[in-house]
């Protein structure tokens, strides 16, 4: 453990940003939580973790960050399932641009080390086996929806990074990622820029309320189940770790079929009666994927703690406690 270095959060009120944030605090590192929003309505200060606001596209407002980062989390940049309508625009500004202002203001500090999400769609092309994909197989875009300039302007990120780490000896750890599950009291997403129910969290308010869940497609389908809090605890071993890095695939080491997660999920949630399940192969399956995860376990330590049965135990709790209420509001905020 690396006590009492700077750590610079850029993402910080979004999911894994907050997490992140909390995790690296109760390590003993000084953590400067850094959002686009304006305020974070007092809650990292109720942490002990100093807020400041950033616009990643104005690389004047980088004069303002401190001087003394050990280490950046650069979580930040426009992502589709927020993003109402479509503007390609936000995709290259936030994050090809804002990269780009991350390492300028990085090699002018003297920082030396980045921890970059990196997205999945890079590899689209290789789901639909069990098959583990490697982490440096080629990298992708898909050429058509919602995620194609986003997945371009990714991977122009990580060209850049790869760069700064060649010319200038930067540590960058660049975590390829799946989604993400935790508790978030907003249920929804966009998809081309319609909202939706996450195919998740809607399962689940069907189970608490008792009605009958459906399993699309194959139901043996495999998916990488990665919890919040094993992501962070990565992030945080990258932050200490002393290797140059490289690019990382984020699995759960244990794919999950869609029919236990819903079986487990009917379980789980049950109140006055238990969910009958049915089966729908006339839908469209699950994409299917698997993720090689021996680079991150041999150069970060990487072992994940919470299978899907332990990530849906503490899922329940958080969304009952919703520890997060002050940073993110509540479930009644954004029900319809």
């Amino acid at each position: 453990m690396i006590e009492n270095k700077k750590i610079l959060v850029l993402g910080a009120t979004g999911t894994v940003g907050a997490y992140t944030s909390l995790l690296l605090k109760e390590l003993g590192y000084d953590v400067v939580a850094v959002g686009r929003r304006v305020s974070d309505n007092g809650f990292f200060a109720t942490k002990d973790i100093a807020y400041q606001s950033l616009d990643l596209c104005n690389k004047q407002d980088f004069e303002s960050l401190p001087r003394d980062v050990y280490a950046v989390v650069h979580l930040a940049g426009a992502m589709p399932a927020r993003m109402k309508g479509y503007n390609p625009y936000a995709y290259v500004d936030s994050i090809i641009t804002g990269t780009l202002n991350v390492l300028e203001y990085m090699n002018e500090i003297g920082c030396k080390k980045i921890v970059f999400g990196q997205s999945i769609s890079d590899i689209l092309y290789k789901f639909g086996s069990t098959t583990p994909i490697n982490d440096d197989i080629e990298r992708r875009f898909p050429l058509t929806g919602d995620h194609s300039v986003y997945s371009i302007s990714k991977n122009a990120a990580v060209n850049l990074i790869e760069h700064y780490h060649a010319t200038y000896g930067i540590q960058r750890f660049i975590l390829r990622l799946p989604t993400i599950y935790l508790w978030h009291p907003d249920p929804y997403y966009y998809v081309n820029g319609e909202k939706r129910w996450l195919a998740y969290r809607y399962i689940i308010n069907q189970a608490i309320l008792g009605k009958t869940l459906e399993i699309w497609g194959n139901p043996k389908a495999l998916k990488e189940m990665v919890y919040v809090r094993d992501l962070a605890q990565l992030i945080a071993n990258c932050v200490e770790c002393d290797c140059d890095g490289g690019i990382y695939n984020v699995g759960c080491g244990n794919p999950v079929s869609i029919e236990y997660q819903v079986q487990q999920i009917a379980r789980i949630f049950a109140r006055d009666m238990q969910s009958d399940i049915v089966y729908r192969l006339d839908k469209p399956s699950s994409p299917q994927f698997v993720l090689d995860i021996s680079k991150a376990e041999r150069d970060l330590n990487y072992h994940p703690q919470y299978d899907f049965v332990a990530m849906m135990d503490d899922f329940k709790k958080e969304m009952e406690l919703e520890p997060f209420a002050q940073l993110w509001g509540r479930k009644e905020d954004y029900y319809e």
